[in-house]
């Protein structure tokens, strides 16, 4: 079952199916036990009379007699296979560790089909696979109709990786004896490692016509009903199989699987959390219970669910990928990125390791390496929707957007419910009345249950399509949908804590401060910053300047907000010193040496807007250009977006309200004690309507010359991967200002910021 998470715009990261667990594998001494018969010849030296009371014996059950005259005969006659041959038996059906005598009586036998068979049949039970297909095959040279070696093969080609290999020995297995259930249960385990889900269900049903109480054919059925997306018939097989065995785990992790295919996800916490309290080391059920989990937005709770699964089985990748995904989500992404490179070194064709990988290489900047990676992603499973979809992502991030609709599209083609690649194409052009197809396409997707990650991205897309053919109330009833969805995470957002952080930085940097500069502050004049709210024209800004020769454009550099804990925390010692102030500056610098050496490097955090007083204490010499727009455009715009990184404010109006009220009040503090050098207000409205005047403004403010590049902007090559990507690949214009005019009937908890914007 596919499983996404929100992300901004973009598509979400793909932690991969959930995971079942094959039963039946067929892992038993199935032939040595009674595999011993008069076919090889008597030796001359050993009496068909002394051989036939050995045999005797073992067909008696009196095994500890048979293996001690056998011993006795081998003293003097060490080299005899037939000897070794009937000890090895002894010695399994008494469960003693018979491979040392297989091994001589293979050895000594080399023409015994029998004798090569038990061998490779106890190197197949012990999961020595290589070993044990050598062994089978030359078995299969001389006796090739041997059904049990055909299928003990087909088994260790399985236990290689080769299971394409394996269907064919199975089948030949099958029909030289149809009764094998086994063989059959594993041709089905087979075809489903092959993706091959009809097929897989084909045999299961088969092998339970054979054994129709077997609990873990049953459990291998329900898979293949859920990986064909059967999950009414698959929960019923799940709950079957826990009638027969109310303690089986498979049947509950199973029955999990297709509550939540189902959509009901609540009910499916309760089964795997049955699993777990029958085997708390089940991987598959730790997996799993975190995956829903965050499908219900509970994130938190999934973290300690996969290192659990970690701990119990440190070789399996798929923990290790869903234990970055979700770093990934709550924004760890050093932590998610050393995550999926573990998942890769134990399992370096896991596919959606690779597209996580990619995902969060695109956080850090590192385009070219995240293509890489999701071609990887691709290489291995060419139908892989999430990593097309993310292909396209990467190419609208270049502004290469009928490429990336094209992407976007193929995915959709492929998979007709794949919500994320519906969003992306809502999201990276102006829709129209002529996207009935889309808008069908979407809304038919939204009818069946899904993820919540998925159903918010969707929501959001249908909020963009009704907002761009101006059906104002279905807009914002779709995003209203969304934004309360998005609730469901559980982060809070805490009016208290914010008031008090600002208080405190208020207090650490006040006029006096600002006026008495850092002894050993950095001259440096590299860093620009562009603060301001989020969806107020930072990234236009930004195009705009990174389209100049001499600056770069950094994106949102995450440096000055720990900067502030540690500067916080020293503070409260007592150490708040010059040289912690420097050193933050020298660090700060660093950062930005390692993404270029441009004559100035652009920053556009916009939350840096808190922490004006201590970058402008670190670096003396940067530039702060502060964006303004309009009140009620800015928060109806946050309202509007699909943010994956930033506070949780975002998903209520009188959230959106108070953490406005800050906003104004730490900038216009910044704007009374900082220096006219340092900071320069940029109405936004003002800039797109007098986009020559301001850009020439903002240069000037930055020390570099007027180049004309930056009245094209739209046409600069570079990588934007803010949600503002395709609006700053537009020729610039004025369409957005007064947008929330639109909706000023749902907008009473932002209509006071209208005076404050006034104030301001």
């Amino acid at each position: 079952m596919r499983r996404a998470a929100t992300v901004t715009t973009e598509m979400a990261v793909k932690p991969g199916r959930n995971e079942v667990c094959f039963c039946g594998s067929g892992k038993k001494y199935k032939h040595c036990h009674g595999a011993l018969t008069a076919s090889a010849a008597t030796p001359e030296r050993l009496g068909a009379q002394e051989i036939g009371a050995l045999v005797r014996l073992i067909d008696a059950g009196r095994l500890g007699e048979a293996e001690a005259a056998v011993r006795a005969a081998l003293r003097s006659q060490p080299h005899e296979g037939i000897l070794w041959k009937i000890l090895s038996v002894a010695l399994v059906r008494q469960g003693k560790d018979a491979l040392p005598a297989l091994r001589r009586a293979a050895e000594y036998l080399p023409q015994d089909a029998e004798a090569l068979r038990n061998l490779g049949a106890a190197l197949h039970d012990q999961g020595q696979w290589a070993a044990a297909l050598q062994s089978l095959r030359r078995s299969l040279d001389l006796e090739p109709d041997d059904a049990d070696a055909l299928a003990d093969a087909a088994d260790a080609m399985r236990g290689l990786g080769r299971a394409r290999e394996s269907v064919a020995y199975y089948q030949r297995a099958l029909a030289l004896n149809p009764r094998l259930v086994e063989a059959q249960n594993n041709l089905g385990n087979a075809y489903l490692e092959l993706e091959d889900y009809a097929e897989a269900l084909g045999s299961y049903r088969h092998a339970l016509a054979l054994k129709p109480h077997d609990v873990q054919i049953l459990c291998n059925l329900g898979n293949a009903l859920q990986q064909l997306g059967l999950a009414d018939e698959a929960r019923a097989t799940a709950e079957r199989a826990i009638v027969q065995d109310p303690n089986l785990t498979v049947a509950h992790n199973n029955l999990g699987l297709a509550l939540a295919a189902l959509g009901r996800r609540e009910a499916a916490v309760v089964s795997y959390r049955q699993a777990l309290r029958l085997n708390p080391l089940y991987t598959e059920a730790l997996n799993n219970l975190g995956n829903v989990l965050r499908d219900l937005g509970d994130r938190r709770s999934a973290i300690p669910l996969y290192q659990q699964a970690i701990d119990a089985d440190p070789d399996r990748a798929e923990s290790h990928c869903n234990l970055g995904n979700v770093l990934f989500e709550l924004r760890q992404i050093d932590e998610a990125v050393a995550n999926f490179r573990r998942a890769l070194a134990l399992r370096p064709n896991y596919a959606p390791a690779h597209l996580s990988l990619a995902f969060a290489l695109r956080q850090q900047r590192r385009a070219a390496d995240a293509k890489a990676s999701c071609e990887a992603a691709l290489a291995i499973k060419p139908n892989y929707v999430e990593a097309l979809s993310f292909l396209g992502e990467l190419a609208a991030d270049r502004g290469q957007f009928a490429e990336a609709e094209k992407l976007f599209a193929r995915a959709i083609e492929i998979d007709p419910h794949f919500s994320f690649a519906f969003a992306s194409i809502a999201t990276h052009r102006k829709m129209t009345l002529g996207d009935g197809q889309w808008l069908q396409g979407a809304e038919a997707v939204l009818a069946k249950p899904m993820p919540l990650g998925h159903e918010i991205t969707l929501r959001y897309a249908l909020g963009k399509y009704f907002d761009d053919v101006r059906q104002y109330d279905d807009a914002f009833g779709h995003y209203r949908q969304a934004n309360e969805l998005t609730k469901r995470y559980g982060v809070k957002y805490e009016r208290k804590r914010l008031t008090r952080r600002i208080d405190q930085i208020i207090a650490s940097f006040d006029a006096a401060r600002m006026r008495e500069g850092v002894p050993g502050a950095s001259a440096s004049e590299i860093p620009v910053f562009i603060v301001g709210m989020p969806r107020s024209g930072t990234s236009l800004a930004e195009q705009i300047l990174a389209s100049h020769p001499a600056v770069y454009g950094a994106g949102e550099v995450s440096f000055w907000n720990a900067a502030y804990d540690v500067y916080r925390q020293a503070e409260l010692e007592g150490k708040a010193d010059a040289q912690l102030i420097a050193g933050l500056g020298r660090d700060y610098l660093a950062c930005l040496a390692v993404l270029s050496s441009a004559t100035r490097v652009v920053d556009k955090m916009p939350a840096n807007c808190l922490y004006a007083g201590l970058i402008h204490a670190a670096l003396p010499r940067a530039r702060i250009i502060h964006m303004r727009r309009h009140p009620l455009d800015t928060c109806l715009s946050i309202y509007f977006q699909n943010f994956f990184n930033i506070g949780p404010y975002a998903n209520d109006l009188d959230d959106l309200a108070h953490y406005y009220g800050e906003y104004l009040r730490i900038s216009n503090y910044w704007r009374a004690v900082l220096p006219a050098t340092a900071l320069l207000d940029v109405p936004y409205e003002a800039l797109v309507t007098d986009q020559v005047h301001w850009t020439r403004r903002m240069l000037d403010f930055i020390g570099v010359p007027w180049d004309p590049k930056c009245l094209d902007f739209q046409h600069t090559d570079r990588v934007v991967i803010t949600a503002s990507k395709w609006q700053v690949r537009q020729k610039i214009n004025a369409a957005s200002v007064g947008r929330w005019r639109n909706y000023e009937q749902y907008l009473g908890p932002l209509q006071r910021l209208t005076m404050l914007g006034a104030r301001d």
